[in-house]
């Protein structure tokens, strides 16, 4: 099956790559191909709200054309449920957005899996091991009382240019209440790999507003 290149997160392109996350529906996930996503996340989590049941949506996640990588947003899993996941022939990588270790990560890679790991930017511990995560591709989001990302709220960005410009071996991709109003600003302190954004652009939730889709790709 298909697999994706350098970690689950979005490619290099010109500008930068853009993941959107939360489809939940195909029309929302047409849309974003049209509007130019490079990559698409699904909330494979049933303790988020915009919850997607991988069985029920698999026809519809098969439309997606090769050029756009599907990326399965998985918190805390088991690795039997993370490698039943990456398995699947609709999925091109997984975006662990929970408190897995180092270790749990590790055999993830050994198995051949590819993934990137979310960091909360409030997490300093994490931010300083940065490179402990078997992965290229690190998520840097805002930090909610769970500890996880997914808040729709910012951080302090200087915060991410500098691990940025401390890691220049990995790929870092921006997320934390990005809309089209800021993402433009964003990019240019920060400088990351790319960005990823699911309520900046929701209409509801698990609903988006593809004109402020279609402005986010063009920001």
């Amino acid at each position: 099956r298909r697999r994706c290149r350098g970690g689950a997160g979005v490619p290099r392109r010109a500008g930068r790559g853009v993941k959107v996350g939360g489809r939940r529906n195909s029309a929302d996930t047409a849309g974003a191909v049209a509007a130019g996503a490079d990559a698409l996340g699904f909330n494979f989590y049933p303790g988020r709200k915009r919850y997607l049941d991988h069985a029920t949506a698999a026809d519809w996640l098969r439309e997606v054309p090769d050029s756009v990588r599907r990326v399965a947003v998985l918190v805390n899993p088991t690795l039997a449920e993370a490698l039943t996941i990456a398995a699947l022939p609709f999925i091109d990588g997984l975006q662990l957005h929970g408190t897995e270790t180092p270790e749990f990560c590790a055999a993830l890679a050994a198995a051949g899996v590819r993934f990137g790991k979310a960091i909360p930017v409030g997490a300093s511990r994490l931010l300083s091991d940065a490179t402990a995560f078997a992965t290229r591709t690190l998520v840097l989001d805002a930090q909610n009382e769970n500890g996880f990302g997914g808040t729709g709220s910012t951080f302090p960005w200087p915060i991410a240019r500098a691990l940025v410009e401390r890691e220049r071996a990995l790929r870092f991709v921006l997320a934390g209440g990005l809309t089209p109003e800021n993402v433009a600003g964003a990019i240019a302190v920060v400088q990351p790999y790319g960005v990823d954004v699911p309520s900046g652009v929701a209409l509801v939730p698990g609903r988006k507003d593809h004109g402020k889709l279609r402005a986010f790709l063009a920001a």
